[in-house]
């Protein structure tokens, strides 16, 4: 047999394997299509709704606006009688405070199980493993308990402190695995160096910058979009977060059909600019600390 014919098999075969492949792309990505568009189809129904008036939204729910059926009066009387200005403030404030009460303890407690070799690490590692199992919510009565016993019941103080717990042992796990990754080399130079443990961990800090992105935000989204405490422990107007403002909306517009949908679009449309603006970090972040 010649090289020619031993080649000539292999030329054959290869527009063949790379069509093969090419199918199985477009398969793929048809697949993939197909899911984004059940997933922000009904956000965008609700979304274009909301500037229309009701006998256009039951005419033609997925007609767009035209001038004649453009409405922003749904907006108006949601910003009239509500207050969702004060809804995302308190938002703001529950959820930046307990992203970031969770990012820095979580980094400190994963830096000390990971460095420290005493024998009560793999308990207290197994500890945090068996807080992201079980539901907070099943503590909810004895949190009201602690609340009502610190004075600090219908508060946003509440809220972040509960948040703050919610989020830390999956945090906890997450950042475990990026500073197992750091060089010991590393750390040890540092030390030789002189440095102490605060100033060995500040080197380490940026090695897993990727972690600290992807603890916040995989922290920051349930708890924006949290309707379960902030009805239990902080049910006031006064500190109303944006998920509780949007759900007494539903009950008192719900034959005002522009206004219903504006207040679901308000609520929505933040939570859906914070994962578009972060979902980079979150996936990267996620993909290489559980792949680690």
């Amino acid at each position: 047999m010649t090289t020619l014919d031993i080649a000539r098999p292999q030329a054959i075969g290869t527009p063949r394997d790379s069509r093969r492949w090419t199918l199985e792309r477009l398969v793929v990505h048809a697949a993939l299509i197909a899911f984004v568009v059940l997933a922000l189809g009904p956000i965008f129904v609700v979304i274009l709704n909301s500037f229309k008036t009701t006998p256009a939204i039951f005419g033609g729910p997925f007609a767009l606006p035209t001038p004649e059926t453009f409405n922003l009066q749904g907006y108006a009387r949601v910003l009239s009688r509500g207050n969702f200005f004060g809804n995302y403030a308190n938002s703001l404030i529950v959820t930046l405070s307990s992203v970031a009460l969770t990012v820095v303890f979580s980094t400190l407690a994963a830096y000390a199980l990971v460095e420290y070799r005493i024998r009560i690490v793999p308990f207290l590692a197994a500890f945090f493993i068996v807080g992201v199992m079980l539901p907070i919510r099943l503590g909810t009565i004895p949190i009201i308990k602690t609340m009502v016993a610190l004075g600090i019941m219908d508060t946003l103080l509440s809220l972040i402190l509960v948040y703050t717990a919610m989020s830390i042992p999956l945090a906890v796990t997450l950042m475990m695995t990026y500073f197992r990754t750091v060089p010991s080399e590393l750390k040890e130079a540092a030390r030789m160096d002189g440095a102490n443990e605060w100033q060995t961990f500040l080197i380490a800090l940026p090695l897993v910058r990727p972690g600290l992105a992807a603890v916040a935000t995989v922290s920051m989204l349930p708890i924006w979009n949290d309707l379960w405490f902030p009805l239990i422990l902080a049910p006031g107007r006064a500190n109303q977060t944006v998920t509780l403002g949007v759900q007494q909306f539903v009950g008192q517009f719900l034959n005002d059909y522009p206004a219903l949908l504006a207040a679901l679009t308000l609520g929505a449309v933040p939570l859906v600019l914070l994962f578009t603006v972060f979902s980079r970090q979150f996936i990267r972040g996620l993909s290489q600390g559980y792949g680690k």
